[in-house]
């Protein structure tokens, strides 16, 4: 249903005199803003790992602002469960995703629609890096312009060979000036650059080049390799990785002599931890740890 103060400000352009062709697009937006349907699934499997799939194929896997806010719950919601060690973001379909929906981005919608589209985006891309769980992007086909953001954002990434990547948004005449945020920092910044201006696609190769992802493989491999890399992950301690990702991201936005400083802080945190004196242990007495997993 749509809700009583769309109804408002519908009501309102109707005795604004607007045109019925005007008022007619204004509310396939606003029915098109507020369609209730799932557009992610998730798995969890023994070893800790959840799959979130990105399953929207009719739209190409779009990052609307439904699809970020389901994004940001599930997200959160794996942060939170004690189970969850390593995030896989997959997709359905052959695009991992296409990047904003352009039908969101019309005039119609308005300017604070669209602040709220974008600072959304802002808050799911912080929130896969601020998480303690690792997330891992798997990437099958295509990821374009907020897709790719999504996938330079996310902590590893492995593709299919035949993948290929893009911030085309100068081809449309809205540059992808958010995608190039995480894009410049996943990547070297003259690729980057190039990419941005040209709007032009980069292949696996390249992006495995560039280290926008970790590894490329033939398509029916993508799902075996992405599920071993996790699988590395979570032979570890949940708490000693999340602390890790936690301070890789700090450090790295800091000048050295400021870097070592907080890491050194945090090494000697480290030692009081259960599992750091755990696995000490373990290394003298030459056994296998036994890691309390609490995040």
């Amino acid at each position: 249903m749509l809700k009583m103060a769309t109804l408002r400000n519908l009501h309102h352009s109707i005795k604004s005199k607007i045109s019925i062709q005007q008022f007619k697009r204004q509310l396939s937006v606003t029915v098109y803003c507020h369609q209730e349907y799932l557009r992610t699934s998730i798995k969890d499997d023994e070893k800790g790992i959840r799959r979130i799939t990105l399953d929207d194929t009719k739209k190409r896997n779009a990052l609307s602002l439904a699809m970020l806010d389901e994004l940001k719950q599930r997200l959160q919601d794996a942060n939170m469960n004690e189970s969850v060690k390593v995030v896989v973001l997959g997709h359905t379909g052959s695009v991992f995703s296409a990047g904003h929906d352009l039908k969101e981005l019309l005039d119609e919608t308005g300017s604070k629609f669209h602040s709220q589209i974008f600072n959304r985006c802002t808050e799911v891309m912080n929130l896969v890096q601020d998480i303690d769980v690792p997330v891992i992007a798997e990437v099958k086909g295509v990821a374009t312009a907020a897709g790719c953001q999504l996938v330079a954002t996310c902590d590893l990434a492995i593709c299919s060979d035949t993948s290929k990547f893009a911030v085309p948004g100068v081809l449309i005449g809205l540059f992808c000036s958010t995608p190039a945020v995480a894009l410049a920092r996943a990547v070297n910044r003259k690729q980057a650059l190039k990419m941005l201006l040209t709007g032009d696609p980069i292949n696996a190769k390249e992006a495995l080049d560039c280290g926008l992802v970790n590894k490329t493989v033939p398509i029916e491999d993508v799902e075996k390799t992405t599920q071993e890399l996790a699988e590395r992950i979570t032979r570890h301690s949940s708490r000693v990785i999340g602390l890790g990702k936690k301070t890789f991201y700090r450090q790295i936005k800091e000048n050295r002599d400021e870097a070592y400083c907080i890491t050194g802080n945090v090494m000697v945190d480290n030692l009081t931890y259960e599992d750091a004196q755990e696995g000490i242990r373990a290394f003298f007495e030459k056994r296998q740890p036994v890691w309390q997993n609490n995040k």
